[in-house]
């Protein structure tokens, strides 16, 4: 009888073992992301030739502790939740990212009932009006924004605002804009972009009225003792599927035009704001 225990508890242990699992950061709805992130899953499952799973989490946290506690060894990250897991599990590292995202930037949202209008310059009538930025933990939707905010209008943004909320997500941030919950706020260009093609935004309610400078953002991360879990070279051939992903759905899902090298260097800006702003030690 233990025997037979035994020998069950070696198959389970055995199937799990060959489930490699990633998560992504929740910047927009979960319908979404799940639309994204399945099919990348059946690709990379044909690719390799292990079960492949996609593991949705509640919080950009969230991400970042399933990767540290190895329930994941790949995710699609930001910036800033990059830079975190990479800190906090030994030998991780960037692998891809999109073709675009090492010159990304963030649009500063307003109602127009504000009567702001697009510049060039920062707006400057922005101070005492109500803002959201989206996540806590993004980099498109709070790092940036907080960074080039106080960089032009030298305060920082619980100074600068009436208000300052955290709406969880770039869609929410421009549903909370352009209804007059929030009077500006802060959200990702692709989201921003991909949501008025869409025709998903009213822009007789809401517009953008600024766009930051470029900086680098999402990339794949992976775990550094991924070889160790599914054998030799196996981190490069995940590297190497993403790289050589052509199918346009996906693709257009992300939206990406294709994907990239990345590696941890990349995002040494990123690492130097968030300690510039206290966010990361």
């Amino acid at each position: 009888m233990k025997k037979i225990i035994l020998v069950s508890l070696l198959l389970v242990s055995t199937m799990f073992a060959k489930t490699f699992a990633f998560t992504a950061i929740p910047d927009q709805d979960e319908t979404k992301l799940y639309e994204r992130f399945s099919k990348i899953a059946k690709y990379l499952e044909k690719e390799l030739g292990v079960n492949v799973k996609f593991i949705p989490v509640k919080s950009y946290a969230s991400s970042i502790s399933a990767f540290r506690n190895n329930q994941v060894q790949l995710a699609w990250f930001g910036g800033l939740s990059g830079v975190r897991a990479r800190l906090l599990v030994e030998g991780s590292y960037a692998i891809a990212q999109g073709k675009n995202d090492p010159n990304f930037r963030s649009y500063i949202i307003a109602n127009t009932h504000t009567g702001l209008e697009k510049s060039e310059e920062f707006p400057k009538g922005i101070e005492g009006k109500t803002f959201t930025f989206g996540s806590k933990g993004s980099t498109s939707g709070r790092l940036m924004p907080e960074y080039f905010i106080t960089k032009n209008m030298k305060k920082s943004p619980n100074e600068l605002f009436k208000t300052v909320g955290f709406s969880g997500n770039h869609s929410k941030t421009i549903a909370l804009v352009q209804s007059g919950a929030y009077e500006t706020g802060a959200v990702n260009y692709k989201v921003w972009d991909r949501e008025l093609k869409a025709g998903n935004i009213d822009t007789s309610k809401v517009q953008v009225i600024w766009e930051t400078p470029p900086y680098p953002d999402y990339q794949f991360t992976i775990r550094g003792d991924v070889d160790k879990q599914f054998g030799e070279g196996f981190s490069k051939r995940v590297q190497d599927a993403l790289l050589k992903l052509d199918d346009r759905e996906i693709l257009d899902a992300f939206p990406r035009e294709k994907f990239i090298k990345a590696e941890n260097a990349d995002f040494e800006p990123i690492l130097k704001t968030a300690r510039k702003l206290g966010l990361v030690d």
